[in-house]
């Protein structure tokens, strides 16, 4: 099993969890973190770090993110490592918990 990071992270990026990982396996595009499923340790510890509560176990995400599952997957070969800490967006803030943002995924 491995962590995924979901819709609600979009148009956010804050990077909390990226400062808990033990083994660096965030990935970073424009404005969306991803979770590499081969580097993940299952570790559980940036599932609490995330103001977002973007973060779910693969077997305990919601219906309408299991999509996530695959997305993570693939953006995770092409993305960058993020290792350390970052300031959110500008307007992470009004972008929390918003609904429906897939379409303004950046890849």
């Amino acid at each position: 099993m491995t962590y995924v990071v979901t819709e609600n992270c979009i148009k956010c990026k804050y990077t909390d969890c990226v400062d808990v990982c033990p083994v660096d396996c965030f990935r970073e595009g424009p404005n969306f973190l991803v979770i590499d499923p081969d580097e993940c340790i299952d570790c559980t510890l940036c599932v609490a770090e995330c103001p977002a509560e973007a973060i779910f176990a693969e077997d305990d995400l919601p219906g309408d993110q299991a999509h996530f599952t695959e997305l993570n997957a693939t953006l995770a070969k092409v993305w960058p490592a993020i290792v350390e800490r970052k300031d959110p967006l500008p307007d992470a803030d009004e972008w929390n918990k918003v609904a429906d943002k897939l379409q303004h995924l950046e890849k």
